[in-house]
C-alpha cells in the first residue's frame, strides 16, 4: 500500500467510525478535513462552534499588504470545512462570521497553511441580529393600511391625496430612500433621539460624502432628503418613527444560512474609489464576455466626475479625470453609466447640463437637433436645451477621452449586435436615441452619427399597408405633457381620449435597458409616471419612418398591479425579457405569448398572459404584500459567466447584501451574500470570462458597492469604501 493509500484509509476509517456512532468530534472533523498537501495559495481548515462543526458560515480573510485592501470570503460546507483559494501572497487576518454568531477573534495566517477556527455563538438574539441584512430590519416597518388610500391630506390621515393606492405610497417611499442607500441597516434605524422631532432633525443634517463634497453638495443632500420625506406627507415621519422605535424593542426574523449551491461561492473584494459615491460598473463588452479578459474593471463616480478603475491582477486601484468645460471645476461632469465596446473602450453617459466646445460649435449643435434638413429632426425635432449633452469615450490604449455631442437625453446605454456597433440610449422622456459608433470613429461627425425616434405605438384600428407608423405628428394621439426630462419627470394633466384611427405616442422616463441578441430590438424600462412598464423599441431598416414601439405594464387586478416600481429590463437569447421591481419581484415577460401586439387596445394592459413573476427571498413589510427587498437594476447571464448556466436572470439584492439568481425553469431563487463589509448595495452586475479554459477561476460576475453615502457601509467612516466584488462559483466549497 502506498503512503497516499494509507492516508486515505486512515481518513476513511476515522470518518466512518464517527458517522457510525452518530457523533463526530471537532478533532475527528479536523482529521477528516486535513488534506495530504496544502497548496501554496490556499488557507483551509474546519470551523467548529459550541455544538460542533458550523455549516454555512463565512470565513473571511483580509489583508492590507497589497496596494489596495483585499478580502477573500468563502462558505463552510456541511461538515464545517472551508478552503480559501487563490490568495495573493500576503499576511491575512482570518475570522468567522455567520447568522447566530458574533465575529470570532481574528487570527493571523499566510497562504499555504492549515487553520482551524472557533466560531463564537452570539451571547443574545439581539447581538446576533446586528449581522442581519437591512431588509430583515425593514420588515418591521408597518406601512399605512391599504384601506387608508386614497390619502386624505394633512388634515385627514396625513397621506397626500395624490397617493390613490398603498402601492403608490410604497413605490415612492422605497424609490426615494433606496435610490441612495439601504433602508434598515444600523445607519438608518438607530437614532439618538428616536422621535418624530429626532427624525426631522436627522433629515436636516446630511453626512458629507468624503472628498466627493463640493460646495454646498452636502446641503443639497439634506434638502433632497427633506423633500422626499415631505412628499410622503406627515404620515411619512410617523411611519418611520414608529418603525425605528419598534426596532429598539422587537427583533426581525433570522435569515437562513447559505445552503447547497450557495455555499460554493467565492468572493474576492477590493477597495477602490476611496470615499466616492459610485454608480454602475463595467468589465467587458456585453456582446462578447471575453473582451478585456483580466483587464481593468471600471465604475463611474458621478459626484466627482471620475472614471474609477481596478487592476484585479496587480491589485491596484485608481481614477481618471473626465474632461469638463474649460474654466470650470470638475463638478461639470456627471457620469452616470459606462459600457465597453469590442475594442475595450469605455463609453459613458454624461448626464450633466453643459457643453464642450468640440466637436461642433454651439450654433451647429442647435441646428442639427431641430433643423428639418436632418431627417430625424424633421420627423421629431428636439428643441430647447439642444446639444448640451455629451457621450464620453475613454480609450485605455491612448489614455485619451473624447466627447460626442448629442441632442437627446441619455442615462443608460447598450450596444446593438450590428455592423455599425450602434449604441442605444435610455434617458429621454420623449425619444429613444442612438449613435453609430463606427460612423463616428470614421468621420468624427456627431450629426451624421446619431439618430432618434419618438416612442409611438401602433394603435390604429387598421394598419398601414407598409406596416409603418404614421409620420404625421397630427395623426398621433399625444400623451400628457411631461414636466422635466429626467428620472423625476412627471405627467402634467391627463391625456386626451385616444382616437382609434391614430397611432399613440407615449412618454415617460426610460431607465435601465438592454438590447436583444435575438432580433436587435432595444428594451427599456419606463419608470415614470406610475405604474411603469416595458418599452420594446425597433428602429427598423430605415429610421425614422420604420421606428416602432410596443409597451406592456404588469397585469392589474382591481386597484393593484402584480408588480410595480420597475427599474430595469434584461433580455435572454430567446427574446424573453426580465424586469426588476422594487416591490420585490422579478418579472418574466414572454412577448411570444401575446394574443394582441397592435391596435387600439395595445396600450399597456393587453398581454397579461405574457407575464409571470418570481418573488424576492426574504420577508415582507408589515401591513403589505411588498417585499422589504429592493431591486435596482437586473442583469442576464447570457454566456454562463458565473457557472449556473446560460440565460440566467440575476439582480443585486440592494437591501439584502446579496446577488440573487433565479433558475428560469423552476423560479427557485439562489442568494449569494456579501457578508463583509456589511452594506453591499449593488446597482448593476456584469459577467466576464478572463480565461475560457480556466474553469471557475477563469470567469465570474462583478458588482460594486454603490451607496451614495459610502459611510453607511461597515467601515465607511475609516475611508474603506466602496469596493468591487467578484462573484465566482466552484463545484464544491472545497474546490481549489
Amino acid at each position: 500500500m502506498t503512503m497516499q493509500s494509507k492516508k486515505l484509509a486512515i481518513w476513511t476509517t476515522t470518518a466512518l467510525v464517527a458517522l457510525s456512532t452518530g457523533f463526530m468530534t471537532s478533532a475527528s472533523y479536523a482529521a477528516a478535513a486535513a488534506p495530504a498537501k496544502i497548496s501554496a495559495d490556499v488557507v483551509s481548515g474546519v470551523v467548529t462552534g459550541a455544538k460542533g462543526p458550523e455549516a454555512g458560515v463565512w470565513v473571511i480573510a483580509e489583508t492590507q499588504d497589497l496596494p489596495t485592501r483585499f478580502i477573500k470570503i468563502v462558505v463552510t460546507d456541511d461538515q464545517g470545512r472551508y478552503l480559501l483559494p487563490a490568495l495573493p501572497k500576503a499576511k491575512y487576518k482570518v475570522w468567522v462570521r455567520g447568522y447566530g454568531l458574533v465575529d470570532s477573534p481574528q487570527v493571523d495566517a499566510t497562504p499555504g497553511t492549515k487553520l482551524d477556527l472557533k466560531a463564537v455563538t452570539a451571547p443574545s438574539a439581539a447581538e446576533a441580529a446586528e449581522y442581519y441584512p437591512a431588509n430583515y430590519w425593514l420588515s418591521l416597518m408597518n406601512i399605512p393600511a391599504a384601506s387608508e388610500f386614497p390619502g386624505t391630506g394633512p388634515k385627514g390621515n396625513g397621506i397626500p391625496p395624490k397617493f390613490k393606492t398603498q402601492q403608490e405610497w410604497i413605490s415612492q417611499m422605497k424609490s426615494d430612500c433606496m435610490l441612495c442607500h439601504q433602508q434598515g441597516h444600523a445607519g438608518t434605524r438607530k437614532l439618538a433621539n428616536n422621535t418624530v422631532e429626532g427624525w426631522y432633525e436627522r433629515l436636516k443634517v446630511a453626512r458629507p460624502l468624503g472628498d466627493a463634497v463640493v460646495g454646498n453638495h452636502g446641503q443639497g443632500i439634506s434638502i433632497s432628503m427633506m423633500n422626499r420625506m415631505t412628499g410622503l406627507g406627515p404620515r411619512g415621519l410617523q411611519v418611520f418613527t414608529d418603525w425605528t422605535q419598534r426596532a429598539e424593542k422587537v427583533l426581525p426574523p433570522a435569515p437562513p444560512r447559505p445552503e447547497g449551491i450557495e455555499r460554493n461561492v467565492v468572493l474576492s473584494i477590493w477597495d477602490f474609489a476611496f470615499g466616492h459615491a459610485l454608480h454602475d460598473e463595467i468589465t467587458t463588452d456585453k456582446r462578447n464576455p471575453t473582451v478585456n479578459g483580466n483587464g481593468w474593471v471600471y465604475a463611474v463616480a458621478p459626484t466627482t466626475g471620475h472614471l474609477e478603475y481596478l487592476d484585479p491582477v496587480k491589485n491596484i486601484a485608481g481614477e481618471i479625470k473626465l474632461p469638463s468645460l474649460p474654466g470650470k471645476d470638475q463638478m461639470n461632469v456627471y457620469p452616470h453609466n459606462p459600457m465597453l465596446d469590442g475594442k475595450g473602450r469605455v463609453w459613458i453617459t454624461d448626464t450633466g447640463q453643459y457643453t464642450l466646445p468640440e466637436p461642433l460649435p454651439q450654433e451647429q449643435r442647435a441646428s442639427f437637433c431641430s433643423d428639418p434638413s436632418n431627417k430625424f429632426a424633421a420627423y421629431y425635432p428636439i428643441k430647447g436645451n439642444t446639444g448640451d449633452k455629451q457621450i464620453l469615450v475613454f480609450d485605455p490604449a491612448t489614455e485619451q477621452t473624447k466627447a460626442v455631442v448629442n441632442c437627446f437625453g441619455i442615462h443608460h446605454l447598450g450596444f446593438e449586435y450590428d455592423k455599425e456597433d450602434t449604441l442605444v440610449f435610455s434617458g429621454d422622456v420623449n425619444v429613444v436615441g442612438w449613435v453609430k459608433t463606427k460612423t463616428w470613429d470614421q468621420t468624427g461627425d456627431a450629426a451624421k452619427s446619431q439618430g432618434w425616434c419618438p416612442m409611438v405605438l401602433d394603435t390604429k384600428e387598421k394598419a398601414r399597408a407598409d406596416g409603418s407608423i404614421n409620420p404625421d405628428r397630427a395623426q398621433w394621439n399625444e400623451p400628457p405633457v411631461m414636466r422635466g426630462n429626467g428620472e423625476g419627470a412627471e405627467a402634467v394633466g391627463e391625456a386626451a381620449k385616444p382616437d382609434p384611427q391614430k397611432d399613440t405616442r407615449i412618454s415617460g422616463f426610460p431607465y435601465g435597458m438592454d438590447v436583444s441578441v435575438k432580433d436587435n430590438s432595444a428594451w427599456l424600462y419606463k419608470t415614470s409616471p406610475f405604474p411603469t412598464g416595458i418599452v420594446r423599441f425597433d428602429k427598423g431598416a430605415n429610421p425614422p419612418q420604420t421606428c416602432k414601439s410596443e409597451y406592456w405594464e404588469p397585469p392589474k387586478k382591481g386597484n393593484d398591479y402584480a408588480a410595480y416600481a420597475g427599474k430595469s429590463v434584461a433580455v435572454d437569447s430567446k427574446g424573453i425579457a426580465y424586469a426588476s421591481f422594487n416591490s420585490g419581484q422579478l418579472g418574466r415577460f414572454d412577448r411570444s405569448k401575446c394574443k394582441v401586439t397592435r391596435g387600439p387596445t395595445a396600450t399597456g394592459q393587453h398581454c397579461p398572459e405574457g407575464w409571470s413573476f418570481f418573488d424576492a427571498p426574504g420577508p415582507k413589510m408589515g401591513n403589505s404584500n411588498a417585499s422589504a427587498e429592493h431591486f435596482y437594476l437586473n442583469w442576464l447571464d447570457l454566456y454562463d459567466t458565473f457557472g449556473l448556466g446560460k440565460d440566467i436572470p440575476m439582480a443585486p439584492g440592494s437591501n439584502s447584501d446579496s446577488m440573487v439568481a433565479w433558475m428560469p425553469d423552476t423560479g427557485k431563487a439562489l442568494t449569494f451574500r456579501v457578508p463583509y463589509p456589511r452594506g453591499f448595495f449593488g446597482r448593476g452586475l456584469d459577467g466576464r470570462i478572463d480565461d475560457p479554459k480556466g474553469g471557475w477561476k477563469g470567469k465570474g460576475v462583478w458588482g460594486a458597492y454603490a451607496m451614495t453615502p459610502a459611510h453607511h457601509q461597515e467601515g465607511g467612516d475609516e475611508g474603506k469604501g466602496p469596493q468591487f466584488v467578484h462573484f465566482q462559483l466552484r463545484s464544491s466549497p472545497l474546490e481549489e
